[in-house]
């Protein structure tokens, strides 16, 4: 009897240990999240209006090298329903080398009622950036990406969620990554890798960051789609240039200098350009973790260093969750696999992995109801995002390879100086296998010098 006890009470520490590391960092969240995000749903003004005149905007577009996106960026402004004469649009150009300018200066004349000014810069995007901010005059500066077009109500929505609440002083927008563009990538691997990506900007922005807006817990402010009142924005320090992540440079004033709370406009949504290919993941989000880690050290040094951070600061807390913990989080995946080596029957690791990836099959399901309920006024895009309920199954694969990419973004930060310019996937492969080869040229050198050897004793 005793020794069923015992093998009882290892079975249950066994499944103990290998679920409960999901459902801490997955399913709870998700199941909090969704209770939060479908109240939020409910709560929401469907019938807010801006109550007199609309307030003049300007919106400020940052420009390198982008002839091709350009034109469907600008007149998505153009076609949105609010009014041109009330938006003032500053592209600013970072040293482009191709056509960009052209295409400006079309879009002047294909766009006579929408008000342009094309600005040069020549010292980086955040100084370009900082120049528009001198020369905008609207009530509130909106910055979007090159690479995007904007949905036609995203504005007007944005706008008028400023004006009916006086206490909101920046916001970022929905982001999601563009269906045609999808649907028409040739490659079918691409093309389903470029759905777990829209799915995956879905959970990050409808479900993530809207669940973190209604807990004061937005980390940063989208770069390719966020918004001021003009009176806050130019009481910060403006944009750094000491990161490659100025978006979460600038949130970090707003909420430590200024004391100011970061909100999610759910309702006006941004379509960017999908991933070019792996490479492009690869640098993106590489730099993406560089920039947290730069901005996170700018800021939070004190808090880092006493501890108490870890409780009252939420953003000492995200950077522990997802630096700090990426460390075990990788011993645990490993771990898994030397199970076999444990001789533990193969049809429990088999089992535990298996219930493992149906918590996180389970998590993708919970953010895809809840984003399909913020998608009901976007009829299009609703129906595509419904479409592709079979991604939920995928996403466990997909986010464990972005986690593979975001940790080699750790390493990296750690042994390399912050620049634009980062390595990408191949060239990092062929780093590592010239590496890997010279560490063990001494062993194919001792095995050429043995074969002579044989071969001189044979003769």
């Amino acid at each position: 009897m005793s020794s069923i006890l015992i093998a009882l009470s290892k079975s249950f520490i066994f499944w103990l240990t290998w679920i409960i590391i999901p459902f801490l960092v997955e399913i709870v969240p998700a199941i909090g999240g969704f209770i939060i995000l479908l109240k939020k749903r409910f709560s929401i003004d469907k019938n807010e209006t801006i109550q007199g005149r609309k307030p003049e905007i300007t919106i400020i577009i940052p420009v390198y090298n982008s002839h091709v996106t350009l034109r469907g960026c600008i007149q998505s402004i153009n076609d949105s329903t609010y009014p041109n004469e009330l938006i003032d649009v500053l592209l600013v150009n970072n040293m482009s080398k191709d056509n960009s300018f052209e295409i400006f200066t079309e879009c002047q004349n294909d766009f006579p009622d929408l008000s342009m000014q094309w600005l040069n810069a020549r010292q980086g995007k955040s100084k370009a950036l900082n120049m528009a901010l001198f020369n905008a005059q609207g009530k509130y500066i909106i910055h979007i990406d090159s690479d995007g077009a904007l949905e036609k109500s995203a504005i007007l929505n944005m706008v008028t969620r400023f004006e009916n609440n006086e206490h909101i002083h920046c916001m970022t927008g929905a982001i999601l990554t563009n269906p045609a563009d999808i649907e028409s990538t040739k490659n079918p691997f691409m093309r389903l890798f470029r759905k777990c990506e829209f799915c995956e900007y879905g959970q990050a922005f409808l479900a993530g960051r809207n669940f973190e807006s209604e807990l004061d817990s937005i980390f940063t402010l989208s770069g390719a789609f966020s918004a001021f009142r003009k009176s806050t924005i130019l009481k910060t320090q403006l944009y750094n240039t000491d990161t490659v992540c100025e978006d979460t440079h600038v949130t970090f004033q707003i909420r430590k200098n200024l004391k100011q709370r970061v909100y999610l406009c759910e309702n006006a949504l941004f379509m960017v350009d999908p991933i070019e290919d792996i490479n492009k993941m690869y640098t993106q989000r590489q730099r993406w973790q560089r920039g947290e880690l730069e901005v996170a050290n700018m800021f939070l040094k004190d808090d880092m260093k006493v501890g108490k951070g870890a409780i009252s600061n939420f953003m000492v807390r995200l950077i522990i969750f997802d630096h700090t913990f990426a460390f075990p989080r990788m011993i645990w995946y490993f771990a898994l696999i030397c199970l076999v080596f444990m001789n533990y029957p193969m049809k429990i690791v088999i089992g535990s992995t298996a219930m493992i990836y149906l918590l996180y099959v389970i998590s993708a399901l919970l953010y895809y109801i809840n984003i399909l309920t913020y998608l009901t006024p976007f009829k299009e895009i609703k129906k595509y995002y419904a479409g592709k309920w079979y991604i939920c199954i995928l996403m466990p694969l997909y986010n464990f390879y972005t986690f593979w990419i975001r940790f080699a973004g750790i390493i990296n930060s750690i042994n390399s100086s912050g620049t634009w310019r980062t390595k990408n996937y191949t060239e990092e492969y062929n780093d590592s296998t010239e590496l890997v080869k010279k560490d063990f040229s001494f062993i194919t050198n001792l095995v050429t010098k043995i074969k002579v050897g044989i071969s001189k004793t044979k003769k």
